[in-house]
């Protein structure tokens, strides 16, 4: 079975395809479901608004986990069919949704949608690039999925200003799903490939030491995920708060809008060139001077709301968290065996996206009682902190 990019074009291609569907569907809440959650449900409290982060975080979280034990031991390609079939009834239950109960819901199955395609997607077009360009797949994959965040944050933004918060900007979001669905059903599974590139009969520990290895033991996993976590704490504040920060700055929601998409933007198109360079440079210190990064763009939060300011934050922000994202994979991905790098990649992909989970508990709490300024200062602190100890825990090498 060869290994590579150019040997494998048309099942690489198809997955690039299936992954801008992916991102599209979670980039639908981007920028109005925070103002969904004062317009249409009267809620107040922050904490409260961000409980449904913390529905998609954890599970996302688990999807994760889940999808690269699964994919190990059984397989890629009927982890991305679950995933697409989890996500059908998103679109709707946003769109007719009574009460907030139902889109804390409609985002549990957002979350296992989220974990189980995107996980597996990357866990393909990693298997499929083989050793030498996997950081350049992983840029790739992570380019088209924010890709399509930012575009469908933005279509989502116009659509909220000219036919309101629901249900016209969510109606895109079934035929991104329908089309992910549609396609995953033409997709060729790649366990082969990993047996390829092993060479022998593949073996692995048993899933304890993997989760213990990634999260503790092996020193660049374990700067990985602890950067990995902050950098959704960071992603959570940005989705979660600064719409609300934003919107009552009088900002209107398609100036959010803008704003909201312009971070994922930045993000995505600069993962083209980080994700390669990451092949070639010290993953090490792109990790941490995107950490640094990240933390003076949320800073720049702080000196007041407005388009100018809220684009410029944006795009710093985006351009650290290019530098961090693909990098944190591929270290995780050198760091594991071929015959569980599924699994370790999951066990840091739950660790990573629990972070959303976090900054709904750290940030909605710091919001509610001391205001958003507050907050945003708090994860700009932590997220500098985190690039401190990527500086002194990882090699040189790495």
């Amino acid at each position: 079975m060869n290994l590579g990019i150019k040997a494998n074009a048309r099942p690489f291609c198809l997955l690039i395809l299936i992954n801008v569907f992916v991102g599209a569907t979670v980039g639908l809440e981007r920028a109005v479901l925070p103002l969904i959650a004062k317009s249409s449900f009267g809620l107040v409290s922050k904490s409260v608004t961000l409980s449904f982060l913390i529905s998609f975080g954890l599970t996302k979280a688990f999807a994760n986990l889940f999808a690269g034990y699964v994919c190990d031991r059984i397989g890629r390609k009927g982890m991305l069919i679950t995933g697409w079939l989890a996500g059908l009834p998103v679109p709707f239950l946003i769109m007719f949704a009574p009460a907030w109960g139902w889109i804390v819901f409609a985002n549990v199955l957002l979350g296992i949608n989220q974990g189980l395609c995107w996980s597996t997607t990357l866990i393909m077009m990693i298997d499929l690039a083989g050793p030498k360009r996997r950081g350049l797949a992983i840029g790739v994959n992570e380019f088209v999925g924010y890709a399509g965040v930012a575009l469908s944050a933005l279509m989502t933004g116009y659509l909220a200003t000219a036919y309101g918060l629901r249900p016209a900007p969510f109606y895109p979001g079934i035929a991104f799903v329908i089309a992910g669905l549609a396609l995953s059903c033409f997709v060729l599974d790649t366990r082969a490939h990993v047996c390829s590139e092993a060479g022998v009969s593949p073996s692995r520990p048993a899933f304890l030491q993997i989760a213990l290895l990634t999260l503790w033991k092996q020193p660049a996993m374990f700067s990985a995920s602890q950067a990995g976590m902050v950098n959704k704490i960071g992603d959570g504040l940005v989705w979660g708060l600064l719409p609300i920060f934003w919107s009552t700055a009088g900002m209107s929601v398609a100036q959010i809008g803008f704003a909201a998409a312009t971070y994922p933007a930045v993000w995505g198109i600069c993962q083209l060139l980080t994700g390669e360079l990451s092949d070639r440079w010290s993953r090490k210190w792109m990790i941490a001077a995107g950490m640094w990064m990240q933390a003076g763009g949320i800073g720049v939060f702080l000196l007041g709301a407005g388009v100018p300011i809220a684009v410029t934050g944006a795009a710093a922000l985006g351009l650290g968290t290019a530098l961090v994202y693909p990098t944190l994979l591929a270290t995780i991905a050198d760091a594991a065996q071929p015959a569980w790098r599924a699994s370790a990649l999951g066990v840091y992909r739950m660790w990573r996206d629990a972070g959303y989970a976090a900054s709904a508990l750290l940030a909605g709490t710091l919001a509610d009682s001391m205001g958003i300024p507050t907050a945003i200062a708090a994860v700009a602190g932590l997220t500098f902190c985190s690039g401190v100890v990527v500086a002194m825990r990882m090699s040189k090498t790495e």
